[in-house]
């Protein structure tokens, strides 16, 4: 494709060459460099795409994009050279154009905020798909192309991954795409450029501030903010008490929802839920409620936790604002299934097993604060914690866990390059603080094991930490470890056994 087709709607300066220069490829890592392809220099937070304009020369790139304009005088004049104010924000719309525009041949749903992103895309998917739909997936689980599963280093992939990933869903014939939309794919432009047709609000709460994520909460909350700037309909959790501070400068039509308890503040609310109350089928855990205004009627789904209201309402006011009728809404949400978020297991109608991701304090009690709600006999924790990570966190899990679970079996998580009784030495600390009984056991498979054979009916079992992942570290080597498939396994040994 020619240079000046990909840089069509983008300011720039040509300082070296010719804009009719053929680009084979865009590529801004410089181990990816070849022949005739346009490298761009990206500043991060370790590295300077910069240092490796010698390596871009050297190897034959065709073009090479630079924020530092002094850096153009070490380059061949052969070699063209574009100077931008953001080489980042410059990919961008960079890669856009050199894929054709695929966003814009996709209804596009951006969700963000700090908790239950990755449920509240999948909710999407299952509505939209009762309804026909085709739909691509972005987000933390990684990216689904119809059958294919690709898996992402980031939430949000960078912006060249990104707009590879909508021209393969729309060469598969998918007519939609919902995605998580980070905080730092906001803040770093990965976005930029891409008009959503549909952008949803969660919540918001204190997370990824530090050293190179966010300086701090305000500016957390402000590249959240963003997204309803690029957005036609902005759908927006009413009850979060930062509703009114992310939807400031918002260019958007708002659409609210709601489940707050108090009906008398519903009057201005889009989409509210009433009457919640827990669900329990033969141990398939869930909500269930009412709601009025742009949806009427009664609707389940088989995520526990009233949280899961909140997800389900914003799936739901996306898909009603799409035009989906009541009744293939009230089938998706049903159907709706997340891949280690409160992911019900179906091994026994005498007590219920659960997997879930939460890792930290807030995702931790959220989820054992819900499931409490259900009045299990005993609730029972299945975890561990990654190693090479802040002990905080390990006294966080301790506590939170010895607060809320009947029984904690401490096992392996992610050791990475730590002891594994080291990390669950810091775990007891919190342990001992939160007044909690627990157990060792360091194989995580027979910890599982164990969980099974001396569950009682009316337990629920939380298998905490890893969710979707299919892995443990250990020493630095990734080891295949799949819950799922442990889990049948286990119940293949029980059966032989006679012990199921």
């Amino acid at each position: 494709m020619k240079l000046s087709k990909i840089c069509s709607g983008l300011e720039y300066r040509c300082l070296k060459g010719s804009m009719e220069t053929e680009v084979q490829d865009i590529v801004y890592d410089s181990r990816k460099i070849k022949k005739n392809v346009m490298f761009v220099c990206m500043t991060g937070a370790r590295t300077d795409g910069h240092d490796y304009i010698p390596d871009a020369i050297e190897k034959g790139a065709s073009v090479i994009v630079v924020e530092h304009e002094g850096a153009a005088g070490q380059i061949p004049e052969h070699i063209t050279v574009l100077a931008v104010s953001s080489t980042r924000e410059a990919l961008a719309f960079m890669s856009a154009a050199f894929f054709e525009y695929p966003a814009r041949k996709l209804v596009t749903i951006g969700v963000t905020g700090t908790n239950g992103k990755t449920t509240t895309t999948h909710i999407i998917k299952s509505v939209l798909e009762s309804n026909g739909k085709k739909t691509g997936l972005i987000g933390s689980n990684g990216a689904t192309v119809g059958e294919l599963h690709i898996p992402l280093k980031n939430t949000t992939p960078e912006s060249y991954e990104l707009h590879s990933l909508f021209h393969q869903m729309v060469e598969a014939g998918c007519e939609c795409v919902v995605m998580e939309v980070s905080s730092q794919a906001l803040k770093l432009g990965r976005t930029a450029g891409i008009q959503f047709d549909y952008g949803v609000f969660n919540n918001l709460s204190p997370d990824h501030i530090g050293p190179n994520e966010h300086d701090s909460f305000e500016e957390y909350l402000a590249c959240k903010s963003l997204l309803f700037r690029q957005c036609r309909y902005g759908i927006f959790n009413a009850d979060d008490s930062y509703y009114e501070e992310v939807s400031k400068g918002h260019t958007c039509q708002i659409t609210t929802f709601s489940a707050a308890p108090d009906s008398n503040a519903k009057a201005d609310i889009d989409l509210a839920a009433y009457d919640i109350e827990n669900l329990n089928q033969n141990s398939r855990l869930g909500m269930q409620f009412h709601v009025q205004g742009i949806l009427d009627g009664e609707y389940r789904i088989f995520l526990p936790g009233y949280f899961s209201v909140y997800n389900a309402l914003a799936a739901m006011s996306v898909c009603r604002l799409m035009g989906i009728a009541p009744d293939t809404i009230r089938d998706g949400l049903e159907q709706a299934k997340v891949k280690g978020r409160m992911e019900l297991l179906p091994v026994s109608k005498e007590y219920s097993m659960l997997i879930d991701y939460a890792h930290n304090r807030v995702s931790t009690e959220n989820a054992l604060n819900a499931l409490q709600q259900y009045h299990p006999r005993r609730l029972v924790c299945v975890y561990g914690c990654g190693g090479n990570r802040s002990p905080l966190r390990r006294y966080d899990m301790g506590e939170i866990t010895g607060k809320y679970a009947d029984l904690c079996i401490l096992t392996c998580d992610n050791p990475r390059f730590e002891e594994l009784h080291a990390i669950n030495e810091d775990i007891k600390v919190g342990l001992k603080k939160g007044g909690g009984k627990y157990i060792e056991i360091d194989d995580r498979k027979e910890a599982i094991a164990y969980s099974m054979s001396h569950a009682e009916p009316g337990d629920i079992i939380l298998l905490l930490g890893k969710g979707h992942e299919d892995y443990q570290e250990i020493k630095g080597v990734k080891h295949h470890f799949d819950e799922r498939e442990i889990v049948a396994e286990i119940l293949q040994e029980m059966e032989k056994a006679g012990t199921k």
